[in-house]
């Protein structure tokens, strides 16, 4: 099977396509160099082109800060550019793997989201990504929606690279502890797209790593496993104010994978304790 994987220069494309090569799977990753996503002919003439069976489209708008300042820019290439995506898709008979977010939930609560739960999107990042997963399921037939969250991978900046610079730098540090989810490890879940991918399993997916924590339980954890001494003071989101609203609850129900027979992710301090060793090395 011949697969393209957008995205390739972020944190999720570089490990799918890492992983589509371990297991001997013809496979192309594109960035921008190649071509832009928000323009129809480029993409469709690429696409058209390479013929692959599969697309895994990992490229998106991803500052949801910077978002609400570029609205305009996020739209575009979260929505037109999937919808961009979609199309060639469709014109090839290609399947296609969309990353989706938490943020496109409103993130009331402490129950954990099922794939069909009510979305409500909160500020324009999250807003982009639902339009584009229904640009998506409007689009084609053949769909994987994966929705994910925080993120971290070796090929970007995330959250872990960000504590261990300031760990470096700080005795203390003060991190909400009023948002709760679930870290994604990039290599983990870069497997389970490529095991996906195989199937014709479509449908909307949640894929996360196991288990639950906040945002400051998860950098006390990344300074015990670095031997760091710094010290995680716990605030509250209303202390720490942002551009754009973050959702307090990310927990999502990944029911839906066993229903599928697809292989739940590592609990995520077992995915910390790897990536920490990946990065080292």
């Amino acid at each position: 099977m011949r697969i393209l994987v957008t995205g390739v220069n972020g944190q999720l494309g570089y490990d799918v396509v890492k992983v589509l090569k371990s297991r001997n799977i013809e496979c192309t990753g594109v960035g921008r160099r190649e071509f832009d996503i928000t323009k129809e002919n480029d993409v469709m003439e690429y696409i058209s082109s390479y013929k692959p069976k599969a697309v895994i489209h990992c490229a998106a708008y991803t500052a949801v800060d910077k978002a609400e300042d570029e609205p305009g820019l996020c739209h575009m290439v979260n929505v037109y550019g999937t919808e961009n995506i979609a199309k060639a898709c469709e014109a090839v008979d290609a399947k296609m793997i969309y990353i989706s977010t938490d943020y496109v939930f409103s993130g009331t609560g402490n129950k954990a989201y099922d794939v069909n739960d009510e979305t409500g999107p909160l500020g324009v990042y999250g807003k982009t990504k639902l339009e584009g997963e229904n640009t998506v399921k409007k689009i084609l037939d053949k769909y994987f929606i994966v929705r994910i969250s925080w993120v971290f991978g070796k090929n970007g900046n995330n959250f872990i690279k960000t504590m261990l610079r300031l760990g470096k730098e700080r005795s203390e540090i003060s991190v909400v502890c009023d948002q709760v989810g679930s870290p994604t490890y990039t290599a983990d879940l870069a497997k389970l797209l490529c095991d996906m991918v195989m199937t014709d399993k479509y449908g909307i997916y949640h894929a996360t790593n196991e288990g639950f924590c906040s945002w400051a339980e998860f950098a006390e954890e990344i300074f015990r496993l670095s031997n760091y001494k710094t010290k995680v003071n716990f605030i509250k989101t209303t202390e720490y104010p942002t551009k754009t609203v973050r959702p307090l609850n990310s927990r999502l129900n990944k029911e839906i994978l066993d229903e599928a027979k697809f292989q739940r992710l590592a609990h995520w301090k077992d995915a910390l304790k790897r990536f920490l060793k990946e990065i080292d090395g």
